[in-house]
């Protein structure tokens, strides 16, 4: 489904009507904002009306490009009753040596992709109709992280997490009395009874994090490990643990212009197992995005249909080069453009109900093929401002159109 966004109409303003000054970046003091429409159409959840926002504190200047606070704020709504109520925060000094970053949302949508379990061996058929692999989908998610020192640039963390799903098929009138994967998984008990309308659970966090980066939005140079636990009790229901690994590097090529970045990540169930709704959840210490969910979509396989790659485990890389160029100055504020040209893979490496998919006698349930890696190629273009806030533009398109045609996403920030 394409989709236009009008946060691309400022990133377009200024590479194409502005005629860049090359200026060194200035040192940033007090409150800085950036503010955006959020404004696009989608033809099934109709036009989206509201506004975001970053906001920065950076005090006397003395920590620029790092911030002491950062708020994201986010509210926007679709005509067709889909909405986004968006609350996040970080920083290292609201808490003497730790860190702290609180997310607080609301997400309503009404056409959630939902393409079954386990990459290709979901059958997958482009023709179907619009709603076919759609669900309706609303998420109540608070979540608190807190970072600490060990030495050096080694640390740790510990976090909460509590995530409220609430799911069913699609609501719209439009396609009232469809068929849908989702009711075809029901029906077949891969989605089990107790879990088809949604439910909440209780995820903790613990681990280690290791992080030599330059910059947090855009790095130059470093490197940053995670290794974390992450524990949900049963409290009635099934208990399941997952553990989540990733690697992320940046090389400088040439000085601070060019930088070649890479990212790994495994993410695999290690006890119990996890309700329908809570797989596609890529562990994160911070939101990028409004959500970091996939594989598939614009956190992770860029161009890739959304949760195209769901499993019990999965495998993700990312490549790309950062190109930086044009400092200048705008609406008062010291800006520069890049772009990066990418690739992006991932796959299913632990399966979810294999066997009963493999021996449903609904056609519309496995696509008898053996999962292996979705890839996708693209670029990105972005503007960034003080080194922090980074508007965002990236087209991708997948090597196999199982996985779709391709897609253009535009929002904020490098994606790692």
């Amino acid at each position: 489904m394409k989709r236009f966004s009008a946060l691309a109409v400022p990133a377009l303003i200024i590479i194409i009507f502005i005629t860049p000054v090359l200026k060194a970046q200035e040192r940033k003091s007090g409150w800085n904002f950036g503010p955006l429409p959020a404004v696009s159409y989608n033809s099934d959840l109709g036009f989206q009306y509201g506004a975001l926002c970053d906001i920065y504190w950076f005090g006397d200047g003395s920590t620029f490009p790092e911030y002491i606070h950062k708020f994201n704020v986010e509210i926007s709504r679709y005509t067709k009753g889909s909405g986004i109520y968006h609350f996040f925060y970080d920083s290292k000094y609201l808490l003497k040596d730790l860190r702290t970053t609180v997310d607080f949302s609301y997400l309503t949508d009404r056409m959630m992709d939902f393409y079954g379990y386990n990459g290709y061996m979901a059958r997958y058929e482009k023709e179907r109709g619009e709603s076919f692999y759609k669900y309706d989908r609303n998420l109540l998610r608070a979540t608190i992280d807190i970072q600490g020192k060990i030495t050096g640039s080694l640390g740790w963390v510990a976090g909460a997490g509590i995530f409220g799903y609430r799911t069913g098929p699609v609501k719209l009138d439009k396609y009232a009395g469809e068929p849908s994967l989702f009711a075809h998984y029901v029906e077949e008990g891969l989605i089990n009874s107790s879990e088809k309308d949604g439910g909440t659970r209780l995820e903790i966090k613990t681990g280690l994090v290791y992080d030599t980066r330059d910059n947090e939005a855009d790095p130059y140079r470093g490197f940053k490990g995670e290794a974390i636990s992450v524990v949900s009790p049963g409290f009635g229901s099934k208990g399941y643990g997952k553990l989540f690994l990733s690697a992320s590097g940046y090389i400088p090529l040439a000085g601070n212009k060019l930088t070649f970045a890479a990212r790994g990540i495994y993410q695999g169930t290690y006890a119990g197992e996890q309700p329908f709704y809570m797989m596609q959840n890529i562990t994160t210490l911070y939101f990028r995005q409004i959500t970091s969910e996939g594989l598939g979509g614009l956190n992770t396989i860029r161009g890739v249909l959304r949760n195209r790659v769901v499993g019990s485990g999965v495998l993700l890389s990312n490549f790309e080069l950062r190109y930086r160029f044009a400092n200048f100055k705008f609406l008062g504020q010291s800006w520069y453009l890049a772009v990066n040209p990418f690739f992006d893979a991932g796959r299913v490496v632990q399966y979810y109900k294999s066997n009963e998919m493999s021996q449903s006698m609904n056609p519309e349930i496995t696509g008898n093929l053996d999962e292996k890696f979705h890839m996708s190629a693209g670029a990105g273009i972005k503007a960034i401002m003080n080194r922090n806030f980074v508007i965002s533009a990236e087209w991708g398109k997948p090597f196999n159109k199982l996985d779709g045609e391709s897609g253009l996403n535009v929002g904020l920030n490098f994606i790692f």
